[in-house]
């Protein structure tokens, strides 16, 4: 008799523990998240692995590629060149910064900051950027990033 009481205690034990395990099985299914989007794209500006608009990244070092880089962060979306002197003026130096703000493709997500100086006396003096520069050089970067994106999309 002891037997039977055993054999019928591990029956209801094993009966007990393959419950739990369906229930749990059931319950963990219903975490699938529901059906299945065969049809969803992203779109391209999300498809990326850095921290910012993937199409304003690659144009601004495209655009900035003839001047040392001194610094790039692609998931802070900072990029800042080194000083560069055009060998049409000697006397003259440029250094520029790229923020990209934003995952959008947007004009408002591109921020194009530059700092020139003048050789006086031996030495660089602080001479002052024209607006118009700092402007067409974020139009150069937008139209670059447009035409990647536009690429992209059609090839």
């Amino acid at each position: 008799m002891t037997g039977s009481t055993d054999t019928g205690f591990f029956t209801a034990r094993s009966l007990a523990a393959t419950a739990a395990c369906a229930a749990a099985a059931l319950a963990l299914a219903g975490c699938g998240g529901g059906r299945k989007q065969t049809g969803a794209v992203l779109a391209p500006s999300q498809v990326t692995t850095i921290g910012v608009n993937s199409y304003l990244w690659r144009a601004s070092l495209d655009s900035l590629s003839f001047m040392p880089l001194l610094q790039s962060d692609s998931a802070g979306g900072v990029i800042v060149t080194d000083w560069y002197i055009n060998p049409k003026d000697p006397g003259e130096r440029v250094k520029v910064s790229v923020l990209i703000l934003d995952k959008d493709l947007r004009a408002d997500a591109l921020k194009v900051t530059a700092v020139r100086e003048v050789a006086k006396d031996g030495g660089w003096v602080p001479a002052p950027v024209q607006a118009a520069t700092v402007q067409k050089l974020e139009d150069i970067i937008l139209t670059r990033a447009r035409d990647l994106r536009r690429d992209s999309i059609s090839g």
